[in-house]
């Protein structure tokens, strides 16, 4: 969770909007770290998703009451993606011409598919997660043309892309739901693997943990299927290095899931044996996830309002509704946005501004039973 503010506030405040960190004849080392690293939330988000979908059956919920609590809590990320998101997140204005569907919208859809699948044996709903994450990038090759008048479908599910409903209306298809709710029900099955006794679950995780991470560098090095984007050699060392990390996120390539997968169980087997004490406090914006995204948005957003007006005396482009954005270049100054190191500091000093704010409503959620704080 703290880290994903990091990238949200780099793409508010950084002088290098003009171009994809990742893109390696423009970027530079730590701009690619920071972006990369960044690279690890949403799989962990998704994947731990589905677990705590299936550890909840074991503290007393049934399939039934599990599966109405998905599809409703589903639906209703998909309606905050559109409006408290979209509104009061990315692009503060009430003009819906255009929106996106991202990271919200996935896991809500993702919720929504496995609600269905909650009803099948674990093994297979881990089966159906797996083939889905293994098998996708066949379909790479596949263009929403393909589908004639559902094209608009195909860049939902798996090509991604701009959507127009009607003439002046768009909707960006951000985050492709293939294979997104794989990953949510391959989560749900390793939710099993947490109830082994505990050498053996940290058994299970290193071995799972290493065999992604294992895997990822063998097929990558292979370079013939599970990625979009090929690797190469670059300039130096270190560029070839940042080619061969460099992996398809929109949609995830199984690369890409094996890349960030692989590290965060290996980080997870070494954390079951306890939270160390200087990691602590990170632990009350797990606990309340979903408030800190609906706040730390508007936050860096209204942050990046504050520093336009009192530097330029205006700051009509954060209030814009691009067809591209609110980032559209253009709209911006040109010589706008500030260095990596005040972007950092930033960052730190939005996620210690909401640690108390967030500490409160964990205590809250603590302390208080009511139905419609679990959709928070």
């Amino acid at each position: 969770m703290v880290i994903m503010a990091l990238d949200h506030t780099r793409d508010f405040f950084s002088k290098d909007l003009a171009f994809d960190p990742s893109d390696l004849d423009k970027t530079y080392p730590a701009l690619f770290l920071t972006r990369w690293i960044t690279h690890f939330c949403a799989p962990v988000f998704i994947f731990l998703a589905g677990t705590g979908a299936f550890l909840s059956v074991t503290r007393g919920k049934s399939t039934k009451e599990l599966s109405w609590f998905l599809l409703t809590r589903g639906l209703w990320l998909v309606l905050l993606e559109l409006t408290w998101v979209r509104c009061l997140g990315w692009q503060f204005n009430f003009d819906f011409h255009f929106a996106m569907g991202i990271v919200i919208w996935a896991i809500g859809w993702s919720m929504v598919a496995l609600s269905g699948l909650v009803f099948l044996p674990l093994r297979w709903v881990t089966t159906f997660g797996i083939l889905m994450i293994a098998s996708h990038n066949l379909f790479d090759y596949v263009k929403p043309e393909s589908w004639g008048s559902l094209g608009w479908l195909w860049k939902i599910l798996h090509s991604g892309g701009i959507i127009v409903p009607a003439e002046g209306y768009g909707f960006a298809a951000g985050y492709p739901l293939i294979p997104w709710i794989g990953v949510m029900a391959a989560g749900c099955g390793f939710g099993s693997l947490l109830l082994r006794e505990s050498v053996e679950r940290r058994k299970w995780l290193f071995g799972l943990g290493a065999l992604f991470a294992g895997l990822f560098v063998l097929l990558r090095a292979l370079n013939v299927y599970g990625d979009p984007d090929p690797w190469s050699p670059q300039r130096n060392t270190l560029y070839t290095l940042f080619s061969f990390l460099n992996c398809h996120k929109y949609p995830p390539s199984l690369l890409y899931l094996l890349m960030t997968l692989g590290p965060a169980l290996l980080a997870l087997a070494v954390l079951d044996r306890g939270t160390p004490r200087w990691l602590k406090p990170v632990l009350v914006f797990g606990r309340v996830p979903l408030f800190y995204y609906l706040v730390h948005l508007p936050v860096i957003h209204g942050l990046a309002v504050l520093a336009s007006y009192l530097r330029y005396g205006e700051a009509n482009w954060w209030f814009a509704n691009p067809s591209e954005g609110p980032n559209a270049p253009g709209l911006r100054p040109s010589d706008y946005g500030y260095s990596l190191p005040i972007v950092y500091l930033v960052w730190l000093g939005v996620v210690l501004a909401l640690y108390p704010v967030c500490r409160w409503f964990a205590e809250v959620k603590r302390h208080r039973r009511e139905r419609w704080l679990s959709y928070l």
